[in-house]
């Protein structure tokens, strides 16, 4: 009797594990199942996006490769050019421009709630154009006003900016008539 119920023991202790693992198989096989009777979707991508203001930051402090190195001779000149500091808009807005100190050439414009990290562009009008290829915006800076515009979509983000500069060069273009459509381009 004593050998009947040690094997009757033996026996339940080792039905239980195996038991336990045909319980988690059939588990798994139940999801499986309910998954093949749903039509496959495909699943997007999860993108791991950066805050723009990190990404910024990053840039700005670890280039993969000096930012002043990728500016040719023609661009650091343009820099040297830029209209920098708080210049007044339209309705009461304003941009600040601050040139990089650790990245000559490059230049922080805040406009309104966006922020961009711009270099100068070379253009064939003479008009000082900074570019934020990141962002997609660009900014113009003419001898009379400047202004920022989103190229991603395609919209000013600040318009009729003037510095006391561009406000002196404006008052003389009035008072002159300004260039005419023929004269000849001023000489550098």
């Amino acid at each position: 009797m004593k050998h009947l119920a040690l094997i009757l023991v033996s026996t339940a202790v080792l039905a239980l594990p195996v038991g336990a693992v045909h319980a988690q198989q059939s588990n798994a096989k139940k999801p499986a199942a309910t998954a093949k009777k749903a039509p496959a979707k495909k699943a997007a991508p999860a993108k791991k996006r950066v805050a723009p203001k990190t990404a910024k930051a990053v840039e700005a402090n670890t280039p993969v490769q000096s930012p002043t190195t990728r500016l040719t001779e023609a661009e650091l000149a343009i820099a040297q050019r830029v209209h920098t500091g708080r210049i007044q808009c339209e309705l009461g807005a304003d941009i600040n421009v601050t040139a990089d100190e650790k990245n000559p050439g490059f230049f922080h414009v805040a406009a309104g709630g966006q922020r961009f990290y711009m270099h100068p562009v070379e253009s064939r009008t003479g008009a000082i154009r900074l570019e934020d290829n990141r962002a997609q915006a660009m900014m113009l800076q003419l001898g009379n006003k400047s202004m920022v515009m989103s190229q991603k979509l395609g919209q000013r983000v600040a318009d009729e900016c003037q510095s006391s500069e561009q406000k002196t060069f404006a008052e003389q273009m009035k008072k002159s008539g300004g260039p005419g459509l023929l004269d000849s381009a001023p000489q550098k």
